[in-house]
């Protein structure tokens, strides 16, 4: 492996300039030809799920492959997300505890990267859009402000990185029970708050990009108690406690890279967040949680009036009234679990 230079480990910073296009390299900026691409959603990935043909809406209503997402990166930083998309692809063969054992940087930078790859290629769209979208990403000064933050971190892709004292994002490996798991592959992302989350058979993985592990911090008992085989419902009432969390959440972390000296061999970020006296979460409105929770749930049949039937107390499947996590491998349940 080369030496490091001082100017190996300061960030790329592509928004000076907006410099997005496929003509320079999205962790580098180098300049790169047509086929120094990867990706988005790794050939492995493509290959495993039959995915290369599925195809894709944007918000701009086009239908794209998965196939045909791709994003420009010079000849180092694909052997590094290559490296990268072994070990997940490896880890992802002996199921949720394999990937939850690589750590969480690893995993939010191999997370990054897809949802990097999806959030360009909206904002790129938006410059000549099919159908323009009601509420376009480059006209919300916060999301780009929280999107700037992200890529900081994602330079973790390009340079070994470390962060001091702060992990970059909220990371959860959930396991699915496979009594009644009929789906190998789904992903979904909310680009407003940068949540990703992607399903390789038993395994469930979500994540908070750019919250410094805040919603994690919120979310550590239900994590805690959901270490343990779920049904595919029980899922997807985790999956909503996450996205509403990260849409309540009301700060945007400031990332600083430390100046680097020679000899060092990592990138080293702190974060700050601007007011630590202002409230980092707004209130939790039951109204809107149990509209995020009967969407993820609607597959199931469970309507708004159902989760609702009890307006003070949304329902819950993760949990029995008594407040003891609850074990359910069928929906709707069978007596022995009613």
């Amino acid at each position: 492996m080369p030496q490091l230079t001082p100017a190996d480990l300061l960030p790329y910073d592509p928004f000076d300039g907006m410099r997005f296009g496929p003509e320079t390299c999205f962790l580098s900026g180098q300049p790169v030809g047509p086929d120094d691409t990867v990706p988005v959603f790794a050939e492995w990935l493509q290959a495993r799920y039959n995915l290369a043909d599925r195809p894709m809406q944007l918000l701009d209503q086009r239908i794209v492959r998965m196939a045909d997402l791709r994003i420009p990166a010079a000849p180092a930083a694909r052997q590094r997300i290559a490296d990268l998309e072994s070990r997940i692809e490896a880890a992802s063969l002996q199921g949720p505890a394999a990937l939850r054992a690589l750590g969480d940087d690893t995993l939010f930078l191999w997370m990054g990267k897809m949802f990097y790859g999806i959030f360009i290629t909206e904002l790129l769209n938006e410059f000549e859009p099919l159908i323009k979208p009601k509420y376009p990403l480059a006209e919300n000064a916060a999301l780009v402000r929280r999107f700037q933050a992200f890529f900081q971190l994602l330079q973790g892709l390009r340079v070994s990185t470390e962060y001091a004292d702060f992990v970059p994002g909220s990371v959860f490996v959930l396991e699915a029970d496979p009594t009644e798991d009929i789906t190998p592959f789904e992903y979904d992302d909310d680009l407003n708050t940068l949540v990703f989350s992607i399903k390789l058979d038993k395994a469930v993985l979500v994540a908070c990009l750019v919250d410094i592990g805040l919603v994690g911090q919120a979310m550590r008992k239900v994590y805690a108690d959901a270490q343990r085989p779920l049904h595919p419902v029980q899922i997807a009432e985790f999956k909503a406690r996450v996205y509403y969390a990260a849409h309540l959440l009301n700060v945007v972390p400031d990332i600083y890279p430390r100046h680097p000296r020679p000899g060092d061999t990592h990138l080293v970020f702190d974060a700050l967040l601007d007011d630590v006296t202002g409230t980092i979460f707004n209130p939790w409105e039951n109204s809107a949680y149990t509209q995020a929770l009967a969407e993820m749930w609607h597959r199931w049949n469970i309507t708004l009036a159902d989760v609702v039937a009890k307006p003070a107390q949304p329902l819950t499947l993760l949990y029995e009234e008594s407040g003891e996590p609850r074990k359910l491998q069928h929906w709707p349940p069978k007596p022995s679990e009613a």
